[in-house]
């Protein structure tokens, strides 16, 4: 049955824009139509019980006046006689026409019962069909308008990723691009700090041949000047004695300050080469702590 066949009262509530029924309304049409259908029925039973009572009272009666002794009013005369017969005849009638007028309200109550009963059961299916429908058509609705709304997050959260992958592939690319700049310039900076520690070294390996070279002319000198002495020990002990004398303190003050450079150079060597290693020490800390945060970054 559609709604455009059912009375005013059918068409309890509108349709919505393309998305079905409003499902307050459905129910509390479902409720009144059930209120409608529950108080035809008992309508119907009122009638159905009126029609018994009205049966046993008719009944009853019946029996009451079956049980009266028949009266002839004989006593009375021929008249009264003649009036009581036309009197007993026309309760008769009554009675018959009473009799069948009360069968025919029980008929008609039955019969009108029935009648209530048969529409409010045909109109409460109606409207419960007409209403499942147009709650079936919401739910379709609904699902419909839910599948549209997965769809549409499933399709943006998926460009969604896609942008962020392009992202982080550019973003990837910028930090490839700065870490090889970085490691270019590290490899510089390494490379300058080698050509200055080879160049200092070399400074301090001329200045250790040098001091080295004094060291041995001095020592000749002072092998040569043993040999004078012993030379000149044939032409007097005293002279040569002193003149050894001189010669050796002056090549033990020789050796000293040549044995003191030597050790300032060797000290100076010493210090340049832990202030070297320092500084090489403190960068490749700092590469392994700029690489290490690189390869955080990235991951």
């Amino acid at each position: 049955m559609s709604a455009a066949s059912l009375p005013p009262a059918a068409q309890p509530f509108g349709v919505g824009r393309g998305r079905g029924y409003r499902t307050d309304q459905v129910d509390r049409t479902l409720a009144r139509l059930s209120q409608e259908r529950d108080a035809a029925w008992e309508r119907a039973a009122r009638l159905t019980v009126l029609a018994k009572q009205m049966g046993a009272q008719a009944a009853a009666l019946a029996e009451q006046v079956g049980a009266l002794a028949p009266q002839t009013y004989e006593v009375l005369g021929g008249r009264a006689s003649s009036l009581f017969a036309l009197t007993v005849e026309e309760a008769d009638a009554v009675r018959a026409g009473a009799e069948e007028a009360a069968a025919g309200d029980v008929l008609a109550a039955e019969e009108a019962g029935r009648a209530l009963r048969e529409a409010a059961r045909t109109r409460s299916e109606a409207l419960l069909a007409e209403a499942e429908e147009r709650v079936r058509q919401t739910l379709l609705a609904a699902r419909t308008a839910a599948d549209e709304l997965r769809l549409a997050a499933r399709t943006e959260a998926k460009e969604r990723r896609e942008e962020a992958a392009g992202d982080l592939d550019a973003m990837r690319r910028r930090c490839e691009g700065y870490l090889a700049g970085q490691d270019q310039e590290r490899a510089d900076a390494l490379a300058a700090d080698e050509r200055e520690r080879a160049a200092r070294e070399a400074e301090l390996d001329a200045r250790i041949a040098e001091l080295t070279a004094v060291a041995q002319a001095g020592l000749d000198e002072a092998r040569r000047v043993f040999a004078e002495v012993e030379e000149s020990a044939h032409r007097g002990q005293e002279d040569a004695e002193a003149r050894a004398a001189e010669l050796v303190a002056g090549a033990r003050a020789q050796d000293d300050r040549i044995a003191a450079e030597t050790d300032r150079v060797l000290r100076e060597h010493t210090a340049a080469r832990e202030e070297a290693q320092a500084h090489m020490t403190h960068v490749r800390n700092s590469l392994a702590t700029l690489t290490g945060r690189s390869a955080e970054h990235e991951s």
